[in-house]
């Protein structure tokens, strides 16, 4: 299968005060659309057949300044698709409110303990949120090929729920795995299993050159017939 570029989109005025979930109208902050405009520039050189990203603002317009840096031909700058399954995850009651004040509600030890135990007050479970976003991954990587790469803008915990998946990793030991703002992890799917390349790359470790540097095969992976 192809190759996923997972980013999550770069910073507004709430990353790490609140949890914004999915409120409408919360775009990037100046220091985010920094952020977005370094990501763009780090992917520049990467050639990327398509564009997936979650609805809310912040993500759309992460995936746009990667778009808008890219050549002007159709095929250098493909369309924004917008799919629904990679969403935030809807947390209901939670929604809009400050960290600090959620971390003393008693449920925040179940979202970091047991987080396929939790089910968010008036909203949607985590174990339901990981399904659907690890469904739209799957189905959509499909319809590329092998030497293709694609690009996916969404949230934290959304793209924790498909690192995990794509490691074999319980969802119950998502949190920890770190994915910060306007960050890059690879995926590469096959039809045995998938590769966890990179996780939570900077923008400077991409322009660095780390995405598409060349691996040399391991030893096994000689034996095997590999690379």
């Amino acid at each position: 299968m192809a190759r996923l570029i997972l980013v999550r989109h770069a910073r507004t005025a709430e990353t790490g005060i609140k949890l914004s979930g999915r409120i409408k109208g919360i775009p990037l902050s100046p220091a985010g659309r920094k952020e977005a405009a370094a990501l763009a520039e780090a992917l520049s050189g990467v050639q990327i057949a398509g564009i997936a990203s979650s609805p809310m603002q912040r993500c759309l317009e992460t995936a746009e300044a990667v778009r808008s840096m890219r050549g002007p031909s159709v095929k250098s700058r493909p369309d924004i698709v917008v799919d629904e399954r990679l969403t935030e995850v809807e947390y209901g009651d939670w929604s809009g409110k400050e960290l600090r004040k959620l971390m003393k509600d008693p449920l925040w030890s179940t979202v970091q303990r047991q987080p396929s135990a939790m089910t968010f007050p008036n909203g949607e479970s985590l174990r339901a949120a990981s399904a659907r976003a690890i469904e739209a991954i799957r189905e959509i990587d499909a319809r590329f090929s092998d030497d293709e790469t694609w690009l996916c803008a969404s949230h934290g915990d959304i793209i924790k729920a498909i690192v995990a998946d794509a490691l074999g990793t319980p969802l119950d030991l998502f949190q920890r795995i770190a994915i910060d703002p306007a960050s890059i992890t690879v995926i590469r799917y096959s039809g045995e299993r998938p590769t966890v390349v990179r996780v939570n790359l900077s923008a400077e470790g991409a322009a660095a050159g780390l995405i598409d540097k060349p691996k040399r095969p391991s030893l096994l992976g000689r034996l095997r017939g590999e690379g």
